[in-house]
């Protein structure tokens, strides 16, 4: 009889846990220039495009994070337009504020939709350097940088923006959930199997290091998120490391 309970509690669990899986699954979203992946109830990976000479085009990742009805947005879509089509979804769909941008480096897969944000009057942040890069590229910069750390409150959740050096740029960052044992690496990271992809304002000697250092902050990190491609645990960590090693 009690053998007969497990199992019928292991069947409505899994019933449950199909269920949950489901309504998750549903909750994504699909137009012609964007796509929004839900990671976990409250992780949302957003997919842009962007047209280049060398890759064709290229699928852009970025992630909104949302919590007690408060949103923080890493990374722009790739321009204005697919921009309010976010903010839009956050707004009308999640029924969230958007409270910040944080742009990880300053190409234009990560603040070509910038001016949407600031015309939403949404706070952007990024190391000085992004601001500095951006402004001689004749992009729109964020507004508001950082040196080496900071940290912003989004929902009762800490989030924090961490340079740890030089990669893919000279001035990208990672972004850090706690809550979710989560990082927002951008391009320095990359996804398993991927090229080195875009070098043209790489730090080829450093990468290997930088990326070192985030592994042994970060030891326990569960999902990591690259600037393009499929996300997924540490050994995205460990493939980035690998594939940028100076013999």
């Amino acid at each position: 009889m009690r053998i007969n309970r497990i199992k019928l509690l292991i069947f409505l669990f899994s019933i449950f846990h199909i269920q949950v899986e489901s309504q998750i699954i549903e909750k994504s979203y699909t137009s012609e220039n964007l796509q929004i992946i839900p990671i976990s109830a409250n992780s949302f990976i957003h997919v842009s495009y962007i047209n280049t000479n060398d890759f064709g085009k290229v699928a852009c990742n970025g992630l909104v994070y949302i919590k007690n009805n408060e949103a923080i947005v890493f990374d722009t879509p790739t321009n204005n337009e697919v921009s309010k089509e976010l903010i839009n979804w956050i707004l009308n769909v999640k029924k969230s504020s958007v409270k910040a941008i944080v742009v990880n480096h300053h190409h234009s897969d990560c603040l070509g939709g910038l001016e949407a944000f600031h015309n939403n009057e949404i706070p952007s942040y990024a190391n000085n350097k992004t601001i500095e890069l951006a402004i001689a590229k004749k992009y729109k910069p964020p507004i508001n940088g950082f040196d080496l750390k900071q940290e912003l409150t989004i929902g009762g959740e800490k989030i924090r923006n961490i340079y740890f050096g030089e990669a893919h740029t000279i001035d990208n960052i990672i972004s850090y959930i706690s809550s979710e044992e989560l990082i927002y690496g951008g391009c320095m990271i990359k996804s398993l199997k991927a090229s080195k992809g875009n070098l043209e304002d790489a730090n080829l000697r450093d990468w290997s290091n930088t990326i070192q250092k985030i592994k042994d902050h970060y030891p326990n990190v569960k999902t990591i998120i690259p600037g393009h491609g499929d996300y997924g645990n540490s050994e995205l960590l460990d493939y980035t490391i690998a594939l940028f090693k100076v013999q």
